[in-house]
């Protein structure tokens, strides 16, 4: 029988392994040298930049069934977290489903019955965290904002009026 010494196939493999790296290498060379390369990475990160989705791992908002997929998988994951306890990390995965969410106010009328009081409370924390930084950002009226009054269709989104209320205000 033919006998396969073992220094000779750890020799092949170690060749095999170095051709293999010195393969990659060359071609990752020839992509980078290419004069489209720099351009095109250029252009991906603008896009990026415009729409936001390599920041905050949004899917792209033109793909329905990819933001179906993103918001169940956030709202699973925020459940998840908050009965095992970690409240924060829950609170920002249901803020993130809420934030590409068809009918959030619908959403919040179904946390705030499943929700404990101090969760939810967190969430329209959280919710008005994300206003403000979309406010700052496109200089636009934040879509959630606090105030003494309660508007008219509070009713609709099934937060009681106090003095210290918070209105969610056109979140359809």
């Amino acid at each position: 029988m033919l006998e396969i010494n073992k220094t000779a196939l750890s020799i092949a493999a170690g060749v095999a392994g170095t051709l293999f790296i010195g393969y990659c290498i060359y071609f990752d060379k020839k992509r980078r040298s290419d004069p489209d390369y720099k351009r095109k990475v250029r252009e991906r990160r603008r896009k990026n930049r415009k729409t936001g989705t390599a920041r905050s791992g949004l899917p792209s908002l033109n793909d329905h069934e990819a933001i179906e997929r993103y918001f169940l998988q956030e709202i699973q994951m925020g459940e998840t977290l908050i009965a095992r306890g970690d409240f924060e990390s829950g609170v920002e995965h249901l803020a993130n489903a809420l934030v590409v969410c068809g009918q959030p106010a619908r959403l919040l009328q179904v946390l705030q019955t499943t929700l404990p009081a101090q969760v939810f409370g967190m969430l329209i924390m959280k919710m008005q965290e994300f206003g403000n930084k979309a406010n700052n950002e496109n200089n636009e009226t934040p879509k959630i904002a606090t105030s003494d009054k309660v508007a008219p269709d509070m009713s609709s989104v099934g937060l009681e009026s106090s003095s210290d209320a918070v209105i969610i205000d056109d979140l359809e």
